[in-house]
């Protein structure tokens, strides 16, 4: 290696290292902080604290990544403009592509160590961080329960409340219980004015304390209908105070589960995945289609060959039906279409919901390959971008930095979302923010070869200022 390329090197890796670590303690602290008020004096144990912030590192460092290879190429071209060895490089016949010709490459070796960090050990921790979350619900329930809706996260049992409060809390307000746990329903109802949920660090159960309620319960036992099930005996009471123990069962903090997230899986598993749930999707529209048509009788229509078909027929099908014929026809048409469109309504939510769920699995698969190259982009936007201001330092290349990320993230992220909603296709949808700055890292990169500013105004203005002296001159000759 050449000491011109080893001090290129070196300008750019120890901004490159300093800039990776602070943006990546500054995006794991927002994670942090984001969770920390969920958590604060939940009884969660610094163990979890550790290991969450372990498994966010590992998810954050490849967004981290591209913003440091970003702001490095910018300070570190940034500097050699404004010390003028540009200058000198320039003068000793050394073009601009010669001089970051080992940060290219540097940036391409990242651009793959990205790749292989998506593919990898992303899934990695986003699979450990949702178990580990969804342990700490089921070891800490209350942290878990949702006021306004039914929450489902103890096994067996149905709450619903209208408020959580208190210093830890754990107190409710209008408690609505459905106890599941006998697989028959909702056999048993209780509510209750207040309630306050006990749960003891490292115990398999949790108490709730409901008072001023009612308690309900259907006694089934072995009766089939519905008219045998009415007349079994029911009980019911009023109580001031009513203790229920839920057994939560042996849930370790690093007990794992399915993995239920496209994010969990490596490229290869998601590729296994998306036909699967694609042929899902097809059989279940092409069902609801078999449905909807033999609902409507179209099986009952056929051809009538020619010989058949009554000369005298009127073109017009309603008219060769006498009056009584006719309404019958209307009200029976009227009934199946609106049976049909009442099915086709209640099941638009769950088709979109499946093909949803697909273009998850197929958004992610593009997009990862879309963003691990994204340092290589990036790279050929920051450093000419940074020969072009000749500024180093955190000060204008940190605003520069900045407002170049916020715009492909906001591109990639838009891009993703218009194709989980099936507006645009997967694959434009993850490869538009590279669409987007591919076109200014070539703009980038011409001008700064050319030596140019980003704008010229000069070449803006000089047509206008010649346009306006043309008429100046002439009015000024016929005056």
């Amino acid at each position: 290696m050449k000491i011109l390329d080893r001090y290129i090197l070196k300008s750019f890796l120890v901004p490159f290292f300093a800039t990776f670590l602070i943006v990546l303690f500054v995006l794991v602290m927002q994670a942090l902080w984001q969770t920390f008020e969920n958590i604060a004096g939940k009884g969660i144990s610094f163990m979890f604290i550790l290991k969450f912030l372990y498994y966010t590192t590992l998810m954050i460092i490849p967004q981290a990544l591209p913003i440091g290879v970003l702001l490095s190429s910018i300070m570190a071209l940034g500097n050699l403009g404004e010390n003028y060895e540009f200058a000198a490089a320039k003068s000793a016949g050394i073009s601009l592509q010669r001089l970051v010709r080992p940060i290219a490459i540097l940036a391409i070796g990242l651009s793959i160590v990205n790749f292989l960090f998506l593919n990898n050990v992303y899934p990695y921790a986003i699979f450990k961080q949702i178990n580990l979350k969804n342990n700490i619900r089921k070891k800490q329930p209350a942290l878990a329960l949702v006021p306004g809706s039914f929450n489902a996260d103890i096994p067996g049992y149905q709450i619903k409340f209208d408020e959580k409060y208190g210093e830890e809390e754990n107190l409710l307000k209008n408690v609505l219980i459905y106890d599941l746990t006998g697989n028959r329903g909702n056999q048993k109802v209780i509510t209750a004015e207040r309630g306050k949920i006990s749960n003891t660090e490292g115990s398999k159960y949790i108490t709730f304390f409901l008072y001023d309620g009612n308690y309900y319960e259907e006694h089934v036992k072995t009766a089939k209908t519905t008219a045998k099930r009415k007349k079994m005996a029911a009980s019911s009471a009023v109580f001031k105070e009513y203790e229920i123990n839920i057994d939560l069962g042996n849930i370790g903090i690093d007990s794992t589960t399915s993995k239920t997230h496209p994010g969990m899986f490596t490229l290869k598993e998601i590729k296994d995945t998306i036909p699967k749930l694609k042929n899902a999707y097809d059989e279940a529209l092409e069902l609801r289609a078999k449905n909807i048509f033999l609902t409507s009788g179209g099986k009952k229509l056929y051809k009538y060959p020619d010989s058949l078909k009554a000369k005298n027929i009127d073109q017009n099908i309603i008219e060769n039906f006498n009056l009584r014929d006719k309404i019958s026809i209307i009200n029976s048409a009227i009934t199946k279409n609106s049976r049909m469109i009442g099915s086709i309504t209640s099941n638009i939510k769950s088709a979109k919901w499946r093909k949803k769920i697909v273009n998850f699995y197929d958004t992610e698969y593009y997009n990862r390959m879309a963003f691990s190259l994204s340092c290589v982009i990036l790279f050929f936007i920051g450093a000419p971008l940074g020969s072009i201001i000749r500024k180093g330092g955190f000060g204008l290349p940190m605003i520069l930095a900045i407002a170049v990320y916020v715009l492909y993230f906001f591109a990639n992220t838009f891009g993703k979302n218009l194709a989980e909603e099936s507006s645009i296709t997967s694959l434009l949808g993850s490869w538009i923010s590279a669409i987007i700055m591919i076109p200014i890292a070539i703009l980038l990169t011409t001008r700064a070869t050319k030596d140019k500013g980003i704008f010229n105004l000069d070449s803006f203005l000089q047509p206008i200022t010649n346009f306006f002296r043309k008429i100046f001159s002439k009015s000024s000759k016929k005056a």
